[in-house]
Order: structure tokens, then C-alpha cells, then sequence
């Protein structure tokens, strides 16, 4: 066991290698299941009448939670003291251009398809107020999440860059159908600003594809090709990459979609946008780093000043807001951050609080947003002003809210503590006292979270209009409710409490990955 790096790395001696390199038949089975069960359930749904909305919403939950099951399979089947790419299966795809149906996953993709999942379930299940349009609503849902797990899954840049731009489909038409006033402008603003850093993506793979030996998009030939290049080149491919997944985590200035989006997105959306949608870009970024380590290591300084300036901004205008999802919203922002600063560490303790920050966060954002919806549903205010004594009134909603607010700025038992104390020990190797400012932020973003539970759990009950004239009272949150909000309760407690099986799940991949920067 290596203590010096700050994650846990387990050494087994095997006499077989599970999954890793040739895989046998069952085991790529098991992959390409995984992929395509929700388009199964997309064509499920299209059997089903459009009116009956239950019948709609329960067979999708089922297919997500058989989508979710097969990722558990997955893992268990997942050897994570290989750093190699495991269930791996190519299938040439356009074979004139060097373009392939390959798949795989190490142990940086493994926990962003279990969250996938996990949230994609969650997001189905909970969507209880849907009613107009349903079969489109799951259909699109499924769809989404088939793009998500190629996205995690792709070993070739081609596959990787289109299932990047089909999520933008399902979700231009989630937001815009189905959003709040400004949805029609928040869906444009989403798709015009993911459709221009995806321009300086495509400029820069091409430029990639141009030097990769024969001419492939497969992620391996790239890298060896990239690395061929002057350092000047590669940093400015790196900077195209960098402005494409930027816009997607999103780094500030490129944050501008982001509040408006969160806002006016349906709340089970909204969980996708920020619990994972955002890590896609993150992922590419890392993937990037990898493939240019040298672009990477001539860029880290100014990698880590967009990363302080994302972590303060985000969390002083998430203080200023009363709106509670646009307070979720900014405070993304900075806790996407805190990640860009791990990455930018590149070192292997950095790469794994950014890792487990990405996993934290959408936990957490996916709780938040999970509850301040239902929320609205029943009071149709989301102003911190108008609410108050959730605690009498609706005790459980109050224990959640609570909780997940105390969570998502690093409560010490919380994922998000163990994320940005390993961020903490990763960028004060390479920084030193410059991380005080990282310290400014982590209490800004206290004194946000302490000013939203004083609202929610002191002063008078207010009277909403979801509910009679001069009632005070409404529905605390069910037992279907309730489970939601404990399956992402228990993730982000389990992973605070008990971190060994994420970062030995996630060791191996970062030792190697933080081995081409000379660490």
C-alpha cells in the first residue's frame, strides 16, 4: 500500500487479469448491454399509451434501475489494480477514416458511469409531476443516458465527439419543452455555448487525427501522435480542447448558460445538468491531459489561476443569491473548481480529489436539487424569503435539506471533504500558500450554507400558494420521496465515512495517468 500519494493503491498478485485488455465474449457483453438497455427501454415506451403516465413513469424507473444494476455488475467484475482499459471491444466503424466502435473503461470512467446511472434512475423516479408529453419526456430521458454512458465508455474520439453533441438533443427539448418562463432562451443559450466550444473541440481532434499513425481517432493512436508535436502546438490543441470542455464543466468565463439553464430546467433536469452533464467536461478534460501531458504540464499555472477564479466567483455570487437553484447553480461553478484545481495539481492526490469532487458533487447537487424541486412543487416559491420552519411544518424535508446543504460545502464525514482535503494535499504540494485563497472560499461557502438554514428552519410559517389561503401546513415529503433522497443521502455519508473502495477503484487508473507528468 502506497501512503505517499495521498490514495490508496492495492497490489494483488493474480493469475488471471479480469476484464483487462482481451476481454472474453460475456464480459463485452456485459458492456454493450449496459448501453443499449435504455434505448431497449426507449422502444418499450413507445408501446405504451401516451396517457398513461404512471405505466410510463414505472416502466422507465425500471429500466434505469436495470441500467443501474448492470454498472453494478460491472464493478464487481472490475479488477482495480490494473490501470489497463478493461471490457475493451473495437469494432471498425468507418474504416476510411480510421474511425472505430470502441469501448472500455478504467478506473476513471467505472465511478462516472455508476453515477450515471444512479442519477439517471433517480431523475426518472422522482419526475412524479410529469403529465404532459410523458412518453417523450422518458423517451428522451433514456436516450440522454445512452449518450452519458457512451461519452464514459469511448475509446475513440470520434464516438466520443458524437454522443458528446446527441446529448444535446435530449436535453435542448427536455429544457425547452418542458422549462420554466425563460426556457426558450436558457435551451438556446445551452445549445449555442455547448455548439461553440465544441467547434475548437473538433479543430483540435482534427488537428490530432492529422498526426495519429494511420490516421485514427482511437484515443491511444491520437495520444502517440500528439506527442510527436512541437510543445507550442500542443498547447494550442490543448487550448481548443480546453475551450470546448470548458464551457461544459463550466470554468468561468465560459460559465455563461450554466445559472439560467439550472433555473429553468425541470428539477430532475436539473439534477442531470449538474450532477453529471458537468462532469462530462471535466472527464474530457482529463482525457485531454492525458493525451497532451506535455500541453498539460507547460499550462498548469494558468489551469490553476482559472480554477481560483472559478472557486471564488461562484461561491460569492452563490451568496448573493435568494433563488435557491440559482444558489445551486453558482455554487457549482466554484465546486467545479475545486476539481479544475486537482486536475491542474497533476499529481496523483490532486487527480483523486478531483475524481472523488466530481462523484461528491453530483451526489450532493443531485440531492439539492432532487429536494428544492419537490419543494416548488408544493409552494411554487423557490425565494428563500417566503419559507420558514420547515422544520415543524415538514421535519423531513428540513433533516434533508439540511443535511445535503452541510454536505456540499465539505461537512468533515461528507464526500465532499474527503474530495477537497485530497484537492487540499494535491495543490499545496505544487502551490504552497497560494491555496489560502481556497480557504477564503471554503468560507464564503459556509456562510451561504449557514444563511439557508437559518431561513428554512427559523422564523414564522408562511402560508404558499400551492396551498389554501391561510394554511401554513403542506405534504412532507413521501416514503417514494423519501427513498429517492436516501439513495443519494447514503452515497454522499458512505463515501465520507468509508473512502478506501472509491479511491482503490480509481488508484491505479490516476498513478499511471499521473506517471505521464513525471510524478
Amino acid at each position: 500500500m502506497a501512503a505517499n500519494t495521498g490514495i490508496i493503491v492495492v497490489h494483488e498478485k493474480k493469475n488471471f487479469k479480469r476484464g483487462g485488455g482481451a476481454t472474453c465474449g460475456w464480459r463485452q457483453a456485459m458492456l454493450k448491454t449496459l448501453l443499449l438497455m435504455p434505448l431497449l427501454g426507449t422502444g418499450l415506451l413507445a408501446l405504451v399509451p401516451k396517457r398513461n403516465f404512471d405505466l410510463l413513469r414505472h416502466l422507465a424507473s425500471i429500466v434505469a434501475a436495470a441500467t443501474m444494476l448492470g454498472a453494478g455488475l460491472l464493478l464487481l467484475d472490475f479488477d482495480p489494480a490494473s490501470a489497463e482499459i478493461q471490457f475493451f471491444e473495437t469494432r471498425p466503424w468507418n474504416p476510411r477514416v480510421g474511425s472505430s466502435l470502441a469501448l472500455g473503461i478504467d478506473g476513471i470512467s467505472l465511478p462516472m458511469v455508476l453515477l450515471a446511472t444512479l442519477l439517471c434512475f433517480v431523475a426518472i423516479f422522482s419526475s412524479t409531476g410529469i403529465r404532459h408529453g410523458a412518453k417523450l419526456y422518458f423517451s428522451l430521458l433514456l436516450i440522454l443516458e445512452t449518450s452519458l454512458l457512451v461519452v464514459f465508455t469511448a475509446r475513440d474520439w470520434s464516438l466520443f465527439y458524437v454522443c458528446w453533441e446527441l446529448t444535446l438533443i435530449p436535453l435542448f427539448f427536455l429544457v425547452d419543452r418542458l422549462g420554466g418562463a425563460n426556457r426558450h432562451r436558457a435551451a438556446l443559450n445551452f445549445v449555442l455555448y455547448t455548439l461553440g466550444g465544441s467547434v475548437f473541440m473538433l479543430i483540435a481532434l482534427l488537428l490530432l487525427y492529422d498526426v495519429a499513425p494511420g490516421h485514427s481517432f482511437a484515443m491511444a493512436d491520437m495520444a502517440a501522435g500528439g506527442a510527436q508535436l512541437p510543445v507550442h502546438t500542443q498547447v494550442l490543441v490543448f487550448l481548443g480542447l480546453l475551450l470546448g470542455f470548458g464551457v461544459k464543466m463550466p470554468i468561468v468565463p465560459l460559465h455563461g448558460w450554466l445559472p439560467l439553464a439550472h433555473v429553468e430546467a425541470p428539477s430532475p433536469i436539473s439534477i442531470l445538468l449538474s450532477g453529471i452533464l458537468l462532469k462530462m467536461g471535466a472527464y474530457g478534460l482529463i482525457r485531454a491531459a492525458a493525451t497532451l501531458p506535455a500541453a498539460a504540464q507547460a499550462l498548469q499555472g494558468w489551469l490553476a489561476v482559472l480554477a481560483l477564479v472559478s472557486l471564488i466567483y461562484g461561491a460569492v455570487l452563490a451568496w448573493r443569491q435568494v433563488d435557491l437553484k440559482a444558489m445551486i447553480a453558482y455554487s457549482s461553478i466554484s465546486h467545479m473548481g475545486v476539481v479544475l484545481l486537482g486536475i491542474a495539481a497533476l499529481n496523483p492526490a490532486g487527480l483523486s480529489g478531483a475524481l472523488t469532487q466530481m462523484v461528491a458533487h453530483g451526489l450532493t447537487a443531485g440531492l439539492l436539487f432532487l429536494l428544492i424541486g419537490l419543494l416548488y412543487e408544493r409552494t411554487h416559491s423557490r425565494d428563500l424569503a417566503d419559507h420558514g420552519s420547515l422544520n415543524r411544518i415538514a421535519p423531513r424535508f428540513a433533516i434533508f435539506i439540511i443535511f445535503a446543504v452541510l454536505a456540499s460545502v465539505g461537512l468533515p464525514g461528507s464526500a465532499g471533504f474527503i474530495a477537497e482535503l485530497q484537492v487540499l494535499v494535491g495543490a499545496y504540494s505544487r502551490w504552497g500558500a497560494w491555496l489560502v485563497l481556497l480557504s477564503i472560499t471554503l468560507l464564503i461557502s459556509a456562510a451561504y450554507a449557514l444563511r439557508v438554514i437559518r431561513c428554512l428552519s427559523t422564523g414564522p410559517e408562511r402560508p404558499f400558494a400551492a396551498v389554501p389561503a391561510g394554511v401554513v401546513w403542506f405534504a412532507d415529503l413521501t416514503r417514494g420521496e423519501c427513498a429517492a433522497a436516501w439513495l443519494l443521502a447514503v452515497g454522499v455519508v458512505a463515501i465520507g465515512v468509508y473512502p478506501a473502495p472509491l479511491l482503490r477503484l480509481m488508484a491505479s487508473s490516476l498513478v499511471s495517468l499521473a506517471g505521464q507528468f513525471g510524478v
